[in-house]
């Protein structure tokens, strides 16, 4: 026991001191308890294995790294190339969507001329109505057979203008979708 006193000194001392040389500590340690070299062998394979494992490991985190920049690199390269084939391929969609944006204008104007002559001739229907049910207009047997005709007649152009309208109403909106399913 009081071997290991003196050795546990040594070492505390060894600590303690300035910078020693750790093998003339071994020395002094092993002149006093011979038994100890066990421990110091023991501790060198130790030593040296972990310092093979940081060493391996220090390896395969730089290729680990390197792989990590190469993928990195790789996965720039490959965004900037879909990037540029996505433009490509849009720039050829875009006469398409031209073609359609120019019918889905020139139909809508077709639309809003067809809605105004509706809205005036409903306008001029509401008129000739209001003026042959007047009981005040002095109007001839002739007169009013030929308003009742011009009646008639703005009537059938009203139920033609509303089927136009109706028809070109389907086509604007089918216009529209198309639109957006190439915008898509």
């Amino acid at each position: 026991m009081p071997q290991r006193s003196v050795i546990v000194l040594l070492i505390i001392w060894g600590l303690g001191c300035a910078p020693a040389n750790r093998e003339e500590l071994a020395k002094q340690v092993l002149a006093v308890d011979p038994d100890f070299g066990a421990v110091l062998e023991k501790h060198r394979e130790l030593s040296s294995r972990i310092e093979t494992f940081q060493k391996e490991l220090a390896l395969k985190r730089s290729t680990t790294e390197r792989a990590i920049a190469q993928m990195r690199r790789d996965l720039a390269a490959a965004a900037a190339s879909v990037r540029a084939r996505a433009t490509e391929t849009k720039k050829r969609m875009e006469p398409d969507q031209q073609r359609l944006e120019l019918v889905l204008s020139v139909s809508s104007e077709e639309l809003r001329t067809k809605r105004l002559q509706r809205a005036s001739l409903g306008r001029t229907i509401t008129q000739l109505r209001k003026s042959l049910n007047s009981k005040d207009a002095p109007w001839t047997t002739e007169e009013r057979a030929r308003q009742q005709a011009q009646l008639d007649e703005s009537l059938r152009d009203a139920s033609r203008l509303d089927q136009e309208l109706q028809v070109l109403n389907e086509h604007v909106r089918l216009l529209k979708i198309k639109l957006l399913l190439i915008k898509l």
